[in-house]
């Protein structure tokens, strides 16, 4: 358990501390930014801004989570995630980070997708997750992780993670933005609305299968 704890430790320094001009968000500058309920978020192109409360009353409480005992709700791929961002952690609040807990059941998938504003670094707390990336050049990066091993996945870039263990995984994740974003790759080709005409040319599928997939991808044909 203790070295699990310096484990974790050693990748949220990382993110934190790691070559500034790769960092996604602004340096704060002050020494922390408690959000102040009272006043709603500024919108930005990549951020909402939440204005800070008087750093007087700042509590410890503002800067323990615990919500990550457990897992989040499971899809219909085998993933459960927890995304903790400022709005339900606010010591992180301009901090530049984020971070998940991801639950795979046996077989269990996180399909193919990237985080355009943000590198993350990931974690194996238990299990044996089939993991990788894809590069500019179409290169796959991948094997399988095992509890206690860490792999990065380079900001922008799409990767992926499979259970192949026989029992389920769990997976500790953290973004040097607290804003990352995360584009699905299934549900950005076939549940965005792009003409059918060029999904069809750009896949060689026919008009039935096209309808397949979008009523599978696209979440206003989710019951």
């Amino acid at each position: 358990m203790v070295e699990r704890s310096w484990v974790l430790i050693v990748l949220v320094v990382f993110i934190m501390h790691g070559d500034e001009s790769l960092a996604s968000d602004p340096d704060p500058i002050q020494d922390f930014c408690i959000p102040n309920p009272k006043f709603g978020a500024i919108k930005t192109a990549h951020l909402s801004i939440l204005p800070c409360k008087n750093s007087s009353e700042a509590t410890t409480d503002d800067f323990v989570f615990s919500g990550l005992k457990s897992s989040g709700n499971f899809t219909d791929t085998g993933l459960a995630t927890f995304p903790v961002n400022p709005t339900i952690f606010p010591g992180i609040n301009t901090l530049g980070i984020s971070f998940v807990r991801a639950d795979l059941k046996v077989g269990g998938i996180n399909p193919p997708h990237f985080h355009p504003r943000a590198t993350e670094i990931a974690y194996v707390v238990q299990g044996s997750v089939y993991s990788g990336f894809v590069d500019s050049n179409n290169r796959v990066f991948s094997r399988v992780i095992e509890q206690g091993e860490v792999m990065v996945f380079p900001k922008g870039l799409l990767h992926f993670q499979m259970n192949v263990g026989e029992k389920p995984a769990t997976i500790f994740a953290c973004l040097n933005s607290q804003n990352p974003g995360l584009q699905k790759i299934p549900s950005a080709i076939f549940g965005s609305g792009i003409n059918e005409e060029l999904l069809e040319k750009a896949f060689g599928l026919n008009h039935k299968q096209i309808g397949t997939m979008r009523r599978r991808f696209d979440p206003k044909t989710v019951n």
